[in-house]
This record gives structure tokens, sequence and C-alpha cells, in this order.
């Protein structure tokens, strides 16, 4: 669909999260040992709680309806939402260096697309809104690698 309005790229997130905490929460239950087991529950547990803070959105009563509710024309081309479906539909085992690559490279898209969505804004709040979730992206890529680190030396 070439029109879409931001709500819908939100839930489209938010349902992006969910099915990259599945992944992880099924690479646990095969992990050949403990610490990656660990990892991967982790990493489970940070993507639901990005799904829920998307999710959240909808409901917290802020002024966040008035951006949720604009349209934008998609037909300009970027990438990251095929790209990121197709990650999260891949099985994903490995070592912890692995599971750190895939998530940092998931938020950077992420965070790629939000900046895209920001850099073509209409409206000021529209793109404090995309730039908001864009720099959350960016601190959860530090958090990730910092107990990625700490699950490496465990």
């Amino acid at each position: 669909m070439r029109y879409n309005q931001v709500k819908d790229l939100i839930e489209w997130a938010a349902g992006f999260h969910a099915r990259m905490a599945r992944q992880y929460s099924e690479a646990a239950e095969d992990a050949e040992n403990q610490r990656l087991e660990m990892a991967f529950n982790y990493l489970a547990s940070r993507e639901l709680k990005m799904k829920t803070g998307l999710e959240d959105l909808f409901h917290d009563g802020s002024d966040h309806s008035e951006v949720l509710e604009l349209w934008f024309d998609d037909s300009s081309d970027f990438p990251q939402p095929p790209e990121l479906d197709r990650l999260s539909e891949q099985t994903i085992t490995g070592s912890i260096e692995d599971a750190m690559r895939t998530a940092t490279s998931s938020h950077q898209r992420l965070q790629a697309l939000y900046e895209h969505r920001a850099a073509r804004a209409k409206i000021e709040p529209e793109e404090e809104f995309f730039n908001a979730l864009a720099q959350g992206h960016n601190s959860e890529i530090r958090n990730i690698m910092a107990s990625m680190e700490e699950f490496q030396g465990v």
C-alpha cells in the first residue's frame, strides 16, 4: 500500500518486535549452553519491552495521537521493512556474537527507518516523534552490546 498512517508503521514495528521476541525465545529453548540461553532470553525480554513501549503509544493519553493519525506517502524506496521481515523469519542460532550481530542489525535498521521518516516529516511533532524513536534504538543498541559482552564474560 502506498499511503499509510504513522500508526500503521508503529503497529508494524510492534509486531516486528513481537516476532523477534518469539525467535529469541525459540533460540533460547534450543541453545547449546546456559550462557547462550540467558543471552537469547535477555534479547527476547528486550524485544517485548520495545513492543510494549510502542503499543503504549496508542493508550498513554499523550499528544501522540496527532502524529499517529498522520498520513504519509511511502513511494520513496526505503528497504528496511522487507529486510526486517526477513530477519524476523529466519531461525536464530549460533553464538553470543551471532545473537549480538542480529540484535544490533535489527535495531540499526529500525533506527534508519525512523530517521528516514523524521527526515520526511511534514510537521515538527512528527519529526520529533520519529527522532525520539530513532534515539531509543541507538540507546538500545548500546545496552544490548554492553549486556551481550557481559554474557560473554560470565
